[in-house]
């Protein structure tokens, strides 16, 4: 019997992000093309007699609210089942950054419980739960990460585009920004996106200059305007050696460069650092969740 499996959830950032009016049920339309990229985070989920979660380190978020543990509540619900796992979540993406972190933990879950109770990869199941977990789930899970094209609420895969390769430096300032706060700042000061066609024909082209210069977040207004040290930094971060275009993730507060190579992405890295921002130098990422590991029960 299979005892326990380990998952790489990663991070993602939005080499396009155009938010737009906000509908009749309080969400905005979005039209965004989501990267995966390889900081993440780990999960081992092992058979238990009741569901729990630890995290490491601790968020500052009751067990049951966080997005990983409700994943499993609501997979179990589905299916009738008692769900019986111990989830133990390693922390590598910053809360409050706008990289997705949440969200794939969530994926991370779904698949790695598809993999612990015999589910298909492509059980319907799991794509009703992720879609109601919330808008980037579907893309770490049933999307299969990379790079794609998402719209409706950001929830409704259009179209895989081709991924190419990326260095990148992210980098944040110790203030985090709630989603729900930017998009409020945002419908304040609404700001019109950027046509999304550049970034298509680059991607197309595997050209690293033109992706770099046509990545855009209409959202970075909103994000500048709640917490200033993110407007700083990204003045600064553009300004960096090797930097070809940079833009905040998602929402924010973290922000992401696209860089000349992986030196110039590691000097920025470090750069950033010592000025007190988390930082950190990545690539991008051609898949979503991985179940990485699966252990035998002895």
């Amino acid at each position: 019997m299979v005892a326990g499996v380990r998952v790489f959830a990663p991070a993602k950032v939005n080499l396009h992000l155009g938010v737009g009016a906000r509908r009749a049920d309080g969400y905005h339309d979005v039209d965004t093309v989501l990267q995966s990229i390889n900081l993440g985070d780990e999960i081992e989920i092992s058979r238990a007699s009741d569901l729990s979660l630890t995290c490491e380190p601790p968020l500052d978020l009751p067990a049951q609210d966080n997005l990983a543990f409700r994943a499993a509540r609501e997979l179990s619900r589905d299916l009738g089942r008692t769900p019986d796992v111990a989830i133990r979540l390693l922390k590598r993406i910053p809360a409050g950054a706008g990289l997705g972190g949440g969200s794939s933990d969530a994926a991370g879950v779904l698949a790695g419980l598809a993999s612990l109770w015999g589910l298909s990869a492509d059980d319907p199941c799991l794509a009703r739960v992720a879609a109601r977990l919330g808008a980037d789930v579907a893309f770490f899970l049933g999307a299969g990460g990379g790079t794609a094209l998402f719209s409706g609420r950001g929830d409704l895969l259009v179209r895989a585009l081709p991924t190419v390769p990326l260095d990148l430096v992210l980098a944040k300032p110790t203030a985090s920004i709630e989603t729900r706060r930017a998009y409020a700042a945002f419908d304040v000061h609404p700001v019109a996106p950027s046509d999304p066609a550049p970034l298509f024909e680059a991607l197309g082209e595997g050209n690293l200059e033109r992706v770099a210069s046509a990545v855009s977040n209409n959202m970075e207004q909103a994000a500048c305007s709640l917490v200033p040290e993110v407007a700083d930094a990204l003045a600064w971060v553009k300004r960096l050696p090797g930097v070809l275009g940079a833009t905040v993730a998602g929402s924010g507060s973290a922000m992401f460069a696209v860089c000349t190579d992986a030196a110039a992405a590691r000097d920025a890295a470090a750069a950033a650092s010592g000025r007190a921002l988390w930082s950190m130098a990545t690539t991008s990422r051609d898949r979503g969740v991985t179940v990485e590991g699966i252990g035998e029960a002895g």
